[in-house]
């Protein structure tokens, strides 16, 4: 506990334990004054340190999420370019007509949690662990074809609970491509254009779905581009985003199939993750290093790098894993 908080507790205890009776009335107004003192400090420590729905716990600091972008995320040219201009242009909006739903692709290891994560981070002042911020796994929160009613009924209750006490709210749903469908479509009326639902308002949130879905359309599309000599930067969304879209509404096993989100266009961006190469997996290694405070050594990265299996075969052109693994195998060297 705070000294002073301490201080003025003592202070309130020593007064208040006799009897009102027995206070002669200078000692009962200072009391009643030294009590007042005390509330309003106690008022504000708590005010300061209970998370809220306005600033300074949410504030949209564009800055660090485009260094964020820069510095963290690797080979993503096409992602951090959407992502910093559809976050930004949102919460730069005061009276958005929708709330922002993004789409993650992309196979495991290329940076779709990642970005969730830098994301939460230039919002919240508490990042993913703020209180406005909520993660859905699917494995986890709803395993069971048989319980597909009761998620749906919790999942609306939960969506609009929140958004009830916090229109900035922010949720994640990750594993799509393992969600049962049918699931996701019981709150397709909270992504839509509608200026409230009975008296709560969910233009202000953002909604970020991650999957697997479409790796295999993007591997192939990266793959052609490298089989003709171009260079990855030159894959633009339009080689991806009509495919990716498809794809995942037609992927019988997960959480988009014929969804009603993707057939209504409630889904603003699909947002491809290209398969790392070798180069991006020894600058992922770099940096967790310095993140556990090591001087980063290429060599190592190196080494941590060409632990990987890359495809296809012979050429070692992409990581299978991308830099899902990298903190694990950063402990055989460090």
């Amino acid at each position: 506990m705070h000294p002073r908080k301490k201080h003025v507790l003592l202070i309130l205890l020593l007064l208040w334990s006799s009897k009102a009776e027995a206070l002669e009335p200078v000692s009962t107004a200072m009391g009643l004054a030294l009590l007042a003192v005390g509330t309003g400090f106690l008022l504000r420590s708590i005010s300061l340190s209970y998370e809220t729905c306005s600033p300074p716990w949410i504030s949209f600091n564009r800055t660090r999420l485009e260094t964020d972008l820069d510095n963290k995320l690797f080979g993503q040219h096409i992602a951090s370019s959407i992502i910093l201009k559809a976050v930004n242009g949102f919460m730069s909006n005061t009276n958005p007509k929708k709330p922002l739903v993004l789409s993650f692709q992309g196979w495991t290891g290329t940076g779709k949690n990642l970005v969730s994560q830098l994301i939460a981070e230039s919002i919240y002042s508490k990042g993913m662990k703020s209180r406005h911020v909520h993660l859905f796994t699917s494995t986890f929160h709803f395993p069971h074809k048989r319980m597909i009613d009761t998620y749906k009924s919790q999942l609306q209750q939960w969506v609009r609970g929140n958004v009830n006490n916090c229109e900035r709210s922010l949720f994640i749903f990750d594993e799509m491509d393992k969600m049962h469908p049918g699931v996701i479509d019981s709150i397709k009326q909270y992504l839509e254009y509608y200026d409230n639902l009975d008296g709560v308002s969910y233009r202000k949130s953002i909604f970020i779905f991650l999957s697997n879905a479409g790796g295999d359309d993007i591997t192939k599309t990266a793959l052609e581009f490298w089989k003709a000599g171009k260079g990855r930067e030159e894959i633009r969304l339009k080689d991806l985003e009509k495919t990716l879209s498809l794809s995942v509404f037609n992927d019988q096993n997960g959480g988009f199939f014929h969804t009603s989100l993707i057939d209504k266009n409630l889904v603003d961006f699909f947002v491809p993750f290209l398969p790392l190469e070798e180069i991006h997996v020894v600058l992922c290694a770099m940096v967790e290093m310095e993140a556990r405070n090591f001087r980063p050594n290429h060599d190592v990265a190196d080494m941590v790098a060409s632990d990987m299996i890359y495809f296809p075969k012979d050429e070692r052109v992409f990581s299978s894993t991308g830099c899902k693994t990298v903190q694990h195998k950063l402990n055989f060297y460090i």
